[in-house]
């Protein structure tokens, strides 16, 4: 059964794919978005009904990571949909005014949930067996009451709050953009310019840059974390007209130094604190 459960992510991945690669979403393409997700989910259900699971960490991942997957996406094209019919079309001021009123229901949300929230985005795994695992619901540790109204075969006490994140964070990210694109226009448009006259080089090694790209993802200090490395990435590259090819294994590189795997990092600090010290002579 895990092999299908596999398969069916992979199968997944593949088909939303083609509906992420280009912005601004349409109704058409977010409709899309909803049938595909809706097909696998059913493919999921079917799954769970004509089988077992091996052993309960396969059950706990299967609940924690995997249907909310698709779960989490299914909610988030199902908001969008909600968004883009209900957007005001009027001024740029009645836009951001409503764009804010949801990122306050989302932001409400996380702090409502925080507890969890914190254990998800630090995978925490002592409580798993009560969060992830049929038959174990623990009603002291609940922060959702409508699980009680879940189908108890399909559902545990958190994979819905699980893909509630997964969509509160892709909501957050596109509303962010929405944002940008009703504030920054000048901006944006003087940076443009900026970057076509003003030629900034990347002049230290790609595996220096590689290791800052991933201290700051990790640290989540752009956008709150809600952001892809492969943005951030992106970001560099185009700023800094630099090719940094595959950081994935560039990353795999740096873990397997053995003396010192954040040697840039270390030095970026040595300089800096040596600049303090001189500033004060």
């Amino acid at each position: 059964m895990t092999n299908d459960i596999e398969k069916i992510l992979s199968n997944y991945k593949g088909e939303i794919s083609e509906i992420d690669q280009d912005t601004p979403y349409t109704l058409a393409k977010i409709e899309t978005g909803i049938h595909i997700s809706r097909k696998f989910l059913q493919e999921l259900r079917l799954i769970l009904r004509n089988g077992e699971f091996k052993n309960g960490k396969d059950e706990i991942k299967f609940f924690k990571r995997q249907k909310p997957y698709i779960y989490g996406r299914l909610k988030f094209y199902s908001k969008l949909y909600q968004y883009v019919t209900h957007k005001p079309m009027g001024s740029k001021k009645s836009q951001r005014t409503f764009i804010d009123s949801q990122i306050e229901k989302l932001q409400n949300y996380y702090q409502r949930n925080i507890d969890f929230v914190q254990y998800y985005r630090e995978n925490n795994t002592i409580l798993d067996e009560y969060y992830f695992l049929r038959g174990k619901d623990n009603p002291a540790l609940f922060s959702d009451t409508s699980h009680f109204y879940t189908d108890s075969e399909f559902s545990t006490s958190h994979d819905n709050v699980v893909a509630k994140i997964i969509a509160y964070d892709l909501l957050l990210v596109y509303y962010v953009g929405e944002l940008n694109r009703l504030n920054n226009n000048n901006v944006n448009e003087s940076l443009r310019r900026y970057l076509q006259t003003n030629n900034l080089s990347w002049t230290a090694n790609k595996i220096d840059l590689v290791e800052l790209i991933y201290a700051l993802h990790s640290s989540a200090s752009i956008n709150n974390g809600v952001i892809e490395l492969r943005e951030i990435a992106m970001a560099c590259e185009k700023i800094f007209n630099i090719d940094l090819g595959n950081y994935y294994h560039t990353f795999v590189e740096l873990r397997s130094r053995k003396s010192n795997p954040t040697k840039y990092l270390d030095k970026l600090k040595e300089l800096l604190l040596k600049r303090m010290s001189d500033s004060d002579l």
